[in-house]
């Protein structure tokens, strides 16, 4: 599949259940589709980036980006995003859709003034798209501990110079988000 097949756009909220079944039929079960759901709905998850991927008129991926915060930094507060969920339908896994989605949301945060992006994910994936493992060792704790065995999965990518000096502490996301059942395997 070429990058011409596919096409990105944002969501709107007459997707909410394309975003839905996207996210169910990437992930086997509910859980992140439920999650996803109710980030879209959440005011402190704002501003958020939803993206859907599409091959012609079928929604094939989705990802989701929300606003986080760094505890005690003052303000005013740098713009920093979260990467999560990132979906894609079972036909279209490995076949490139989720870097595409990747390096889009990753533009439009740049563009839209964002300085760092974390994610909590597979160690060898997301680095390829720019994610520097153990966000922890440079200085920003995930929202709730990481275990040392998974600390590389806590990763996180400047977007801009500023990022490199953001001030350094504990990462509070959106409330939805900020739930401990969200941070262990």
């Amino acid at each position: 599949m070429t990058p011409g097949e596919i096409t990105i756009r944002e969501t709107t909220p007459a997707d909410s259940g394309t975003v839905f079944e996207v996210q169910r039929a990437g992930f086997g079960y509910d859980k992140e589709a439920e999650l996803t759901a109710a980030l879209l709905c959440d005011p402190s998850a704002e501003p958020v980036v939803s993206l859907l991927a599409f091959r012609g008129t079928e929604a094939v991926g989705h990802i989701l980006f929300t606003r986080c915060r760094v505890e005690n930094a003052g303000e005013p507060q740098p713009m920093l995003h979260i990467l999560a969920p990132l979906a894609v339908v079972p036909p279209y896994q490995r076949q490139g859709i989720g870097g595409l989605l990747i390096a889009k949301g990753l533009q439009l945060l740049r563009e839209r003034g964002t300085e760092l992006v974390f994610v909590l994910g597979h160690k060898e994936y997301y680095p390829r798209h720019g994610f520097v493992p153990d966000a922890g060792k440079q200085g920003f704790q995930a929202p709730y501990p990481i275990p040392d065995e998974f600390a590389e999965c806590w990763m996180v990518q400047a977007l801009s110079v500023r990022g490199t000096r953001v001030p350094k502490g504990r990462i509070l996301c959106a409330d939805t988000l900020f739930r401990p059942e969200h941070w262990r395997e």
